[in-house]
């Protein structure tokens, strides 16, 4: 482009150095004649050039390209070597696509990209047989067209992608899928599809030894606990040399009955794939409940304060959710020293609900506080021994909360206390309006 300018330049000023010397010599109107048919020349040239680079546009073939004179050769030779670039990238790019076609082809998952108005532009096999979808039939078709499950049409709309979601085959209802999609690019989403079937009937069977299993030994367990405990009630039945044995064994029984109790209700919970009632709960009589639990734990070591937003209520399942939230209660009171504070809450954030429990408490690492809610997880073993916990506390909990479309959040420091959050989404909020007289 640098010189093409240059060449312009270095014409131009030597036509005028030209028409300059004849003016002298000759006169005026010479000068002024040579200078309109050479400028007249220049533009007829132009003009061509340019007639033969619109008529080389409408059929750009690199080996077409016309050669030019003057400055339009320069110009010819830079699209010359501008299009072979752009053939090379084109090149490239359609050998990189290549590959990861036939590399998602090769994926065991089913893959489908989609643009930014939800349409198909690519699938792999897998996800044909899965979806049943036809590429040469459904390319360019909306995914909801074809994919009619009002769950993922429902997902998609959201457009909230954290999580994946699962769905019943609609082409066989023993198979289960799970769908997740991921936003990438322009708008474009990359929906991934798995058949999770064989994991479904492993966590299945897992769930059903467990609850099979707890109902066994609740029974037995019942049966020795109350044996125990009427032995250490009658007079002379246990020597006092070994009461001390009886007693730990009443602990343990009653601490594995807990456990057992625990288990069942994690099982029904998983199990339970109907929705939660829709009832509605008044918060303020149910935050006064906490308190009074709260209370009779502590047995007076803390200081347990209540705040409370008054005609802010909740829908869901009322023996669920005060399960939960007694829990996160339960386990500030377990885990803050005598003395300590404790700080029950129930406001609005944001257009949702939050209940929080805060204490100035042992406090969590942060390295734990991902981990929290699996299933016995333990930030210290023998703490949880000694406060009694089962390690099932939180899991039940936060399946408690998805069940109602809330979630937990959970913010700690070390030897600062922790606060734990169940925050609802404003589809479960009852707001009441104060009637004034």
């Amino acid at each position: 482009m640098e010189d093409i300018r240059w060449n312009a330049f270095w014409l131009g000023l030597t036509l005028i150095v030209i028409c300059l010397v004849t003016w002298a010599s000759t006169t005026a109107t010479i000068a002024l004649i040579i200078f309109s048919v050479a400028v007249l020349t220049y533009l007829i040239g132009h003009l061509y050039w340019l007639h033969q680079l619109n008529i080389w546009l409408k059929k750009p073939v690199l080996n077409l390209i016309p050669n030019g004179s003057g400055v339009w050769e320069d110009v010819f030779a830079a699209l010359h070597h501008e299009h072979r670039r752009h053939s090379r990238n084109q090149t490239q790019l359609s050998s990189a696509l290549g590959r990861f076609r036939h590399a998602a082809s090769a994926l065991p998952d089913g893959v489908v990209v989609l643009n930014a108005a939800n349409e198909i532009e690519w699938c792999n096999p897998p996800a044909e047989v899965q979806l049943g979808l036809d590429l040469k039939q459904d390319e360019n078709q909306p995914i909801n067209y074809l994919v009619r499950h009002a769950d993922f049409v429902n997902y998609l709309q959201t457009q909230d992608y954290i999580e994946p979601i699962k769905l019943k085959s609609w082409r066989n209802p023993d198979a289960t899928l799970e769908i997740q999609l991921v936003p990438f690019g322009t708008k474009q989403k990359l929906l991934i599809c798995r058949d999770v079937t064989q994991l479904e009937k492993i966590e299945t069977m897992r769930r059903d030894f467990i609850a099979n299993v707890s109902h066994e030994l609740r029974t037995p367990l019942t049966v020795v606990g109350g044996f125990v405990e009427t032995l250490l009630d009658m007079d002379g039945a246990v020597p006092e040399s070994t009461r001390g044995y009886f007693n730990m064994m009443q602990e343990q029984t009653t601490r594995m009955r807990r456990l057992i109790e625990d288990l069942l209700t994690l099982s029904h919970i998983e199990s339970n794939a109907q929705a939660p009632d829709d009832n509605e709960i008044e918060m303020s009589g149910l935050m006064n409940m906490l308190l009074n639990d709260a209370n009779a734990l502590s047995q007076g070591k803390h200081k347990i304060s209540i705040n409370t937003e008054p005609n802010l209520d909740l829908r869901g399942a009322p023996e669920e959710l005060q399960s939960a939230l007694s829990n996160l209660v339960s386990n500030a009171i377990r885990y803050t020293p005598r003395g300590g504070e404790i700080e029950i809450s129930w406001s609005m954030r944001n257009y949702q609900a939050v209940f929080s429990v805060k204490d100035n408490g042992i406090g969590i690492e942060q390295k734990h506080i991902d981990r929290l809610t699996e299933r016995f997880y333990r930030v210290d073993r023998s703490r949880s021994r000694e406060t009694g916990g089962t390690g099932l506390g939180l899991s039940i909990v936060k399946h408690i909360l998805t069940r109602h479309q809330a979630k937990l959040e959970i913010k700690s420091e070390l030897d600062h206390g922790s606060t734990f959050s169940a925050v609802f989404p404003k589809e479960r909020i009852v707001q009441k309006q104060v009637v004034l007289f």
